[in-house]
């Protein structure tokens, strides 16, 4: 492995191994390069059959025409949208891939665009890494994590498995962009495309917001709110969320209604402030609305920051204004008009207890847990496949 990582570093040397048959399938592309546009052919070598996790569809992606496989907003985008909306949306947050197979070790292999591993309040799991569910006679159930330890990974994730056929869902990272992902298999046994979530037709939840949506502070990906909703309901997702960015504007609204999903869900609040909701709000519900005359529109209302309670003027500051503007912007829509709005009340997002924060502003796993409940209470009656 020292070897290779040698030929990565060195151009000269990167090009002559390249060129070696026996090499080129150890090699992915270089950080700066893009290896997204090309689909990476099945190959093999050692023990080792690998595949691109295309070739069994990735879900998550709302749009086919991006500037790299795995960005969240189209390339027209660029230039569009504010910079850090658009640097933000070539993160991978939310995508992810199903997959059957009856191999008893699964091996994965990918590769990052940023050799920043990890964030202060994130794990390099949660930003960088791996997720890997395994479906069961009870429902999904947690497996294994590809833990990175660089730009470009190499990880058995899980072996030694019992004997059988199995469906399994796999999650990329949530604040890092993906070049590419493997899967890699013994020779000789199956790896497939897993059917539908489910009977019937079942457009996606799309899911607009803050760092939180994208998933500051998860452990690992498949702990964000709208993962947890995805493998409760067996429905698929889209998360748009963008770090410090979820901020309605127009030119997001417009992205938006070129989506086609079974719902939205608008959480956007932590970012904006009073005047922005009183400007913002009532336009991108319109804008939905007129698109799609008959799908559900959720607005969510901010978290309480966890030490508000005893920090002088936060819950006023940060809280009840901001909450009563959303709150009279929702009225307003639903008096001039606008069917299926709903309505999420933030106040016990994280619990009432202190304990489902990592700062209090972003979720620990268990604040993701308890945010899926209540907004489950809504999705839930709402999520009705079509024929």
């Amino acid at each position: 492995m020292r070897l290779i990582f040698t030929l990565f570093n060195h151009p000269m040397l990167f090009a002559l191994a390249a060129s070696l048959p026996f090499l080129a399938v150890l090699i992915p592309a270089r950080a700066g390069e893009s290896s997204n546009d090309t689909l990476r052919s099945t190959s093999s070598y050692g023990s080792n059959v690998w595949s691109d996790i295309r070739q069994f569809g990735v879900e998550g992606r709302g749009w086919n025409d991006t500037k790299d496989f795995y960005d969240r907003l189209p390339a027209k985008a660029e230039g569009v949208v504010r910079k850090p909306v658009w640097d933000l949306s070539r993160n991978s947050a939310g995508m992810c891939v199903r997959f059957v197979t009856d191999a008893t070790v699964i091996r994965a292999r990918w590769a990052l665009t940023e050799s920043w591993l990890y964030l202060p309040n994130t794990t390099a799991i949660g930003k960088s890494g791996l997720d890997l569910y395994v479906k069961t006679d009870q429902g999904w159930r947690w497996l294994a994590v590809g833990q990175p330890a660089a730009q470009t990974n190499e990880v058995t994730l899980v072996e030694n498995l019992v004997p059988g056929k199995r469906e399994y869902l796999l999650y990329l990272p949530l604040y890092n962009g993906t070049k590419f992902v493997e899967l890699g298999i013994p020779p000789g046994v199956t790896l497939e495309k897993a059917g539908p979530w489910g009977p019937g037709v079942r457009k996606p939840i799309v899911f607009y917001g803050t760092s939180i949506l994208q998933g500051l502070s998860a452990s690992r990906p498949g702990m964000v709110h709208n993962a947890i909703l995805g493998r409760r309901f067996n429905w698929p997702t889209i998360n748009l969320g963008f770090s410090g960015n979820g901020k309605m504007e127009p030119e997001m609204a417009g992205l938006l209604a070129e989506l086609d999903p079974s719902v939205y869900v608008l959480d956007c609040l932590p970012n904006m402030v009073a005047g922005e909701i009183k400007e913002r709000v009532e336009p991108c519900v319109r804008k939905l609305r007129a698109a799609h005359r008959d799908a559900p529109i959720v607005l969510v209302e901010d978290r309480t920051m966890q030490d508000s309670f005893l920090i002088a003027g936060r819950m006023e500051y940060y809280h009840l204004k901001d909450r009563a503007e959303l709150k009279a912007a929702y009225d307003r829509l639903k008096k001039s008009g606008v069917n299926n709005l709903y309505y999420i009340e933030g106040a016990h997002l994280f619990g009432d207890d202190g304990e489902g924060s990592v700062d209090g502003s972003h979720p620990s796993d268990l604040g993701f847990m308890r945010q899926a409940e209540i907004f489950a209470q809504v999705l839930g009656p709402l999520l009705t496949p079509q024929k």
